[in-house]
């Protein structure tokens, strides 16, 4: 099954084991009753902060939808063998492709991940907002970061660490590709 298959699938057994249905999911979470069943479907690939705020709607956490089964201890990832990956976002062509970094980790605060982030067809278009904050650091390439009504724009070895409940967009730079290290934490 394809990761963002398993991730729908997972959010509609989470929604299914707690007797909520889609639009309670939607209501707790801030969304569109519409897109959660879109995203729950496998049809409509997901940003992060839709997937965050369904998150909330279920009463877990973002690495819920996004891991493996959890361990206590350390979470431990050699080089290469970063956990599956999720396209976000439209997928490789115009998204991002998310590698977690700690998925093995039980009880986590922090999402940490490794982003390949590819040019958006229209940057600054798919604005999204949710509580917590991001942490990026650029490994490669560059990457542009529609925030507000800014727009920064990073090269390897620039980070950005900001509020997430502001509008933003996350993105390699026009004719670029880019590797990011990210963090985002949200609160419970």
């Amino acid at each position: 099954m394809a990761p963002q298959n398993l991730v729908a699938e997972r959010i509609r057994q989470l929604r299914e084991a707690r007797q909520l249905s889609v639009e309670q999911v939607a209501e707790r979470g801030g969304l569109k009753s519409t897109q959660v069943a879109q995203i729950e479907e496998g049809g409509t690939p997901a940003s992060l902060a839709p997937l965050l705020k369904i998150a909330r709607g279920l009463g877990v956490r973002l690495g819920t939808l996004l891991d493996d089964v959890p361990q206590p201890g350390p979470a431990l990832v050699r080089a290469g063998e970063a956990h599956r990956t999720v396209r976000l976002s439209g997928g490789k062509a115009t998204g991002v492709e998310v590698h977690a970094l700690a998925a093995s980790k039980q009880d986590r605060h922090m999402e940490p991940f490794l982003v390949d982030a590819h040019p958006a067809p229209a940057p600054g278009a798919l604005l999204s907002s949710h509580e917590g904050e991001e942490f990026l650091y650029v490994l490669e390439g560059r990457l542009e970061v529609a925030y507000g009504k800014e727009t920064y724009v990073l090269g390897a070895g620039d980070s950005l660490y900001y509020d997430s409940i502001v509008p933003h967009d996350v993105h390699a730079a026009p004719g670029a590709e880019a590797r990011v290290l990210a963090v985002v934490f949200t609160p419970c």
